[in-house]
């Protein structure tokens, strides 16, 4: 069997009603320190992850997504701005890639530290789809086979080729093989949201980042956890949207 690689494929857009150009709203608003800017740089500290591509979607709004590219040294490409998961494809292959890790450029504090447990276990299983489920809302990855996704696209419709990525593989569990990723149970804080859609929850991750901002990008979860259940009214500011962003959590 060829080598595998593990390539960050990562969907790029500015388009938003409720909050415009969200990975480009910077978290440290001195420096200009972005959302995407501290994905990828986390991402780099993982030897795991073989390359990075920004999957950025067409349309003169994302050209600045091309300069993010060229700063950070990683590759793009680009491609139609509603089928997003031939856009991942795309950008898999162009970069020889046969895995796929994904995770929303809307949601800076990944679970990163969980990154070679779950390549790991992907390989070990053999698994098409891995996933961290069960935790805050923008928390989680998935890691999925190029072959997996492919088969998405092919028998999918136009909902499972958008942005919820993983869609038809969750409703097709019998044709694939998945893999959900265990973790400590203090991890799993379905009441606590850190992907940003409203401006309130960039008011949040400006939070977290500037009480850790020593630590970044590398801002452990468990930390996070801990700064928000410290201070409630800073939780308690995205509250109002914690049930709607979990109907989509995991697609």
């Amino acid at each position: 069997m060829s080598k595998r690689k593990l390539v960050a494929c990562l969907a790029c857009r500015n388009k938003g009603t409720r909050l415009y150009g969200k990975p480009l709203q910077n978290l440290d608003i001195e420096k200009r320190f972005t959302v995407i800017d501290y994905m990828i740089t986390a991402i780099k500290g993982y030897n795991e992850v073989g390359d990075i591509v920004l999957a950025i979607s067409n349309g003169v709004d994302n050209l600045p997504f091309i300069d993010v590219a060229k700063a950070h040294g990683v590759k793009y490409i680009i491609g139609d701005e509603d089928d997003v998961l031939k856009r991942l494809i795309d950008a898999c292959e162009f970069s020889g890639g046969t895995d796929i890790f994904r995770a929303t450029t809307e949601s800076p504090f990944t679970f990163y530290e969980m990154i070679q447990n779950a390549w790991e276990q992907h390989l070990k299983t053999d698994a098409d789809l891995t996933a961290l489920d069960n935790l805050p809302d923008g928390a989680g990855f998935e890691i999925t086979k190029l072959s997996a996704y492919k088969k998405a696209w092919d028998r999918g419709n136009e909902r499972h080729r958008s942005e919820l990525c993983s869609l038809y593989i969750r409703e097709n569990k019998s044709d694939f093989r998945i893999n959900f990723v265990e973790f400590e149970k203090r991890y799993r804080r379905m009441d606590i949201r850190l992907t940003i859609d409203y401006p309130e929850d960039l008011i949040l991750c400006r939070a977290v980042y500037h009480n850790f901002k020593d630590k970044a990008p590398f801002i452990p979860l468990k930390d996070i956890i801990s700064f928000l259940d410290n201070n409630p009214s800073v939780k308690a500011i995205c509250e109002p949207f914690v049930e709607e962003g979990l109907k989509t959590m995991y697609l």
